[in-house]
């Protein structure tokens, strides 16, 4: 509840940097003050109304252009497919016995961010069974032109902890994605205000066609948008590793244990241009 109070001043701290730099031109900025917006509501009026949990994770998955129609049909298949295995299930069972929140949510551009599935309890088979139906049965939120921003899907993310209703152990964004920020605010920034709050972002970079990939996103996602703690990435770099991917990171994440070597804060040994 303490990710309120410092988002919103590192927020306003940014928006004076980036207004100073950039002028008033920034079309993306409404989406990070409805993230202010959403943290100032109050916590403490809905706190004795929470559920507490295991962990609260948010699936942010990128369905900007530079992935064809099929690749974002084959990642939505991968997740479908991982949310129903019973390995999910086994960890968490693992994780504390509480279960885990859970909600599925597609970003593009600045002004492009969707809830597909919004948070839902997973305490058991048939409720995950649930989640992973209702989203194979969910449409795809296709977008053109509008760039890659990781920073607004950050911002969006975050702010859906606010009042979801629940009250995790830990809080965790797993956000995927094939190319580097392109839009709104610096990345690094938006990192450092998410992480401030004690949210730790996972990352699934993307390098499904490395001809079409700007860059190693594998490096970009671990020197400028991960970080937290138990942060790691997972990268992939064919469409039939897909699948298993996010299987194997959805268990370590649910079951709050990163791979070796462990991942340290992003910012630690940043080499990339973020």
């Amino acid at each position: 509840m303490v990710f309120g109070q410092s988002f919103k001043h590192l927020a306003g701290c940014y928006d004076e940097l980036m207004v100073r730099k950039f002028g008033q031109s920034m079309r993306f900025f409404p989406v990070l003050w409805l993230g202010v917006a959403l943290l100032g509501l109050s916590p403490a009026a809905v706190w004795g109304s929470e559920l507490v949990v295991d962990l609260e994770l948010v699936l942010a998955v990128d369905v900007s252009n530079s992935m064809d129609a099929g690749e974002h049909v084959l990642q939505r298949a991968g997740y479908v497919a991982a949310i129903r295995r019973p390995d999910i299930w086994g960890a968490i069972q693992g994780g504390g016995g509480r279960g885990i929140a859970l909600t599925y949510v597609e970003w593009a551009g600045p002004d492009k961010q969707r809830t597909v599935l919004p948070w839902r309890l997973i305490d058991g088979p048939a409720a995950a069974a649930a989640f992973a139906e209702d989203l194979a049965e969910s449409g795809i939120f296709f977008t053109r032109g509008t760039g890659t921003s990781i920073s607004a899907a950050l911002a969006y993310s975050a702010a859906s902890f606010a009042e979801n209703g629940f009250d995790g152990r830990r809080q965790v964004i797993d956000i995927s994605g094939d190319g580097p920020n392109n839009r709104g605010i610096p990345v690094d920034a938006m990192r450092d205000a998410v992480l401030a709050g004690g949210i730790t972002i996972n990352g699934l970079p993307l390098m499904l066609r490395p001809s079409r990939t700007l860059g190693a996103v594998d490096s970009y996602y671990r020197d400028c948008v991960i970080g937290g703690p138990g942060a790691f990435l997972m990268p992939v770099f064919a469409q039939d590793q897909l699948a298993l991917a996010i299987r194997r990171k959805l268990v370590l994440e649910i079951a709050g244990h990163a791979p070796q070597p462990r991942v340290v804060l992003a910012q630690a040994s940043a080499t990339s241009d973020c």
